[in-house]
């Protein structure tokens, strides 16, 4: 699973709240997989970059609300919005030598790499990355900037711009 994120912060119930994207391949897990997850939500494990992994260790919280956004298929697109339901943990496939995501340098004392768990709340209508590249009033958010990253920042107006409801 790739994760890419955007994030800014809002308040929420006296909290701050933060916007993210996180990228996700749909032939392994798209945003019907999150949704067939119910309310227990998804762990997001997998993320192997470490300008994603900060954002996932230190930044994303609990009730953040994100995009999903598949990649790497035909239409790249923000398909739905999911909320972090639990902080961030160890990802511990990077302690499982059968795993694709081991990393011989983690420890369980000093971990590498987190993941936080999504729950689903909606489909969205799809937004292509053409769509959003063709848009001149979204200008900050780094997908529209060719980035490679897993999980990124939204700002709290291009969150607003991109999910009118």
């Amino acid at each position: 699973m790739i994760i890419f994120i955007l994030s800014t912060q809002n308040e929420q119930n006296g909290q701050h709240m933060a916007y993210w994207l996180f990228k996700t391949e749909p032939d392994t897990f798209s945003i019907d997989d999150l949704k067939v997850a119910g309310k227990q939500g998804t762990f997001w494990e997998g993320v192997r970059n470490y300008q994603a992994r900060n954002f996932l260790r230190d930044n994303v919280k609990l009730n953040d609300l994100v995009f999903i956004y598949h990649s790497s298929c035909k239409v790249p697109a923000i398909v739905g919005i999911g909320k972090v339901i639990t902080a961030a943990q160890p990802d511990p496939y990077q302690f499982n030598n059968k795993s694709d995501y081991f990393d011989s340098k983690a420890s369980i004392q000093n971990p590498r790499w987190y993941g936080v768990t999504l729950e689903y709340v909606k489909h969205l209508q799809p937004i292509s990355l053409a769509d959003i590249k063709a848009d001149p009033r979204i200008t900050e958010l780094a997908l529209k900037k060719a980035s490679r990253l897993s999980i990124m920042p939204v700002t709290e107006n291009e969150w607003q711009l991109l999910n009118p409801s």
